[in-house]
């Protein structure tokens, strides 16, 4: 089970990982939290009128083509997108709106995911970190839920009446942009004799928040960047084919950083680390 904010966040983090475990027979299920009611349209190629007047229900057809690309299954926990103010962060004291997913209470926000555990019954659960991979509302609260929901799930007491316990056994944090996996693309760009779309974050040299010491887990799935771009580009709305995302070709990702990484915070199993698959232990 992959727990994530919105509809697209699934495609540019872990979507390599999910589509090599499907294509080897394991059941991956997509939790996405909100419908991204509140998202931009980030493609210049996408930004008419009856875009943004009809952004929901587009959205919800991206995630519909991913999800198909993709092979996985995947369920709509039903909140409503919180946006992202200028200058938000949890102290900042900005303001939301009132029906925000990141003002529900973590006790009753936890509950619908509680429910699909409990009817998934997955092993593994991947989320973001404390953080939200990065400072966004929805990605804190998704966070904040997703570990609230694992410790919750096997406790007969709590929650009753959504579904017989089930305890998942390893939990995961996912860490996609470290400064190692940044620096590797950004010198096999380099190398090659092509513009770096990198180079202004190594000029910047800020790496205060990077997380990469705490990743236990890579795990290989460079023949999968295929269907990893596939289903990021079903989502028109967020991602340029042209843009940002797909600025280091293929062929020198998967050759500089061939892995997806992850941080192992619990498991109710023996896992050696450092690991190559999220299932070590469980296989």
């Amino acid at each position: 089970m992959c727990v994530h904010a919105h509809p697209d966040d699934e495609s540019s983090k872990g979507a390599g990982m999910m589509a090599r475990y499907v294509r080897e027979g394991i059941e991956v299920l997509v939790v996405t939290c909100t419908g991204g009611e509140r998202g931009d349209v980030l493609n210049p190629k996408m930004d008419r009128p009856e875009v943004q007047e009809n952004l929901p229900r587009i959205r919800s057809e991206e995630m519909a083509r991913a999800r198909e690309i993709l092979g996985v299954e995947q369920h709509w926990l039903g909140f409503v997108d919180s946006g992202l103010p200028d200058g938000w962060l949890p102290d900042s004291g900005t303001e939301l709106p009132e029906d925000a997913f990141y003002l529900v209470p973590t006790e009753e926000a936890a509950a619908p995911l509680v429910e699909v555990m409990r009817s998934f019954k997955p092993h593994v659960v991947t989320t973001y970190d404390e953080e939200g991979g990065y400072p966004h509302p929805d990605h804190v609260k998704t966070h904040e839920i997703s570990v609230a929901a694992f410790a919750a799930a096997g406790d007969p007491g709590r929650y009753p009446g959504l579904g017989e316990p089930w305890q998942p056994l390893k939990l995961y944090y996912s860490h996609s942009f470290g400064k190692a996996r940044i620096e590797a693309l950004h010198y096999a760009m380099v190398e090659a004799g092509l513009d770096s779309p990198y180079k202004e974050w190594m000029d910047a040299g800020d790496w205060t928040r990077d997380k990469s010491e705490r990743v236990t887990t890579r795990v290989e799935c460079a023949a999968y960047f295929d269907i990893r771009d596939e289903a990021l580009k079903a989502h028109a709305t967020q991602v340029d084919p042209d843009g940002f995302w797909f600025a280091v070709p293929r062929e020198i990702q998967q050759k500089a950083w061939p892995t997806e990484d992850y941080e192992l915070v619990e498991t109710r199993i023996d896992s050696r680390l450092p690991e190559d698959d999220l299932f070590a232990g469980l296989r």
